[in-house]
C-alpha cells in the first residue's frame, strides 16, 4: 500500500470525498499524525485511505475551512455543471435544427 503526503488543494474529488467522509465534523488531536523532515521540519497530517493508498493530508489553517466549507463548494460546482451541460444541449440544438430566415431586405449587389 502506498503512502502519499500531500496538500489538500491536490486531492482529486474522490479521495477529497473520503477525507469528508472521514472527518465529517473536522478532525481532532487524536487524528493527527506528526511528521519530522530530515531538517527538522514538523508537519501534521490526517489519514486518509483507500484501496491502494494511505494519504497523509497536510493540515493547514485552510484545511479546517476545506471541511466545513466542502458539501456547500460541492453543490456550487455540480451547480455550475448542470447550468454549463444545459446551455451546451441548448445551442446544440439550436446548431442541429436551425430556423434561419433569409432577409430578403438585404442589398446583396457588389459584394461579390
Amino acid at each position: 500500500m502506498k503512502r502519499i503526503l500531500i496538500d489538500y488543494k491536490k486531492l482529486n474529488h474522490e479521495t477529497a470525498a473520503a477525507l469528508i467522509d472521514a472527518y465529517p465534523y473536522g478532525y481532532g488531536d487524536d487524528d493527527i499524525i506528526t511528521l519530522k523532515k530530515p531538517k527538522g521540519e514538523i508537519i501534521e497530517a490526517v489519514e486518509v485511505r483507500t484501496e491502494d493508498t494511505v494519504y497523509l493530508v497536510k493540515i493547514s489553517k485552510s484545511l479546517s475551512s476545506f471541511i466545513a466549507n466542502f458539501e456547500e463548494n460541492m453543490e456550487k460546482e455540480l451547480e455550475k455543471d448542470t447550468k454549463t451541460e444545459a446551455v451546451l444541449d441548448s445551442e446544440k440544438e439550436q446548431f442541429e435544427n436551425p430556423e434561419l430566415e433569409l432577409d430578403t431586405d438585404l442589398d446583396t449587389e457588389g459584394l461579390y
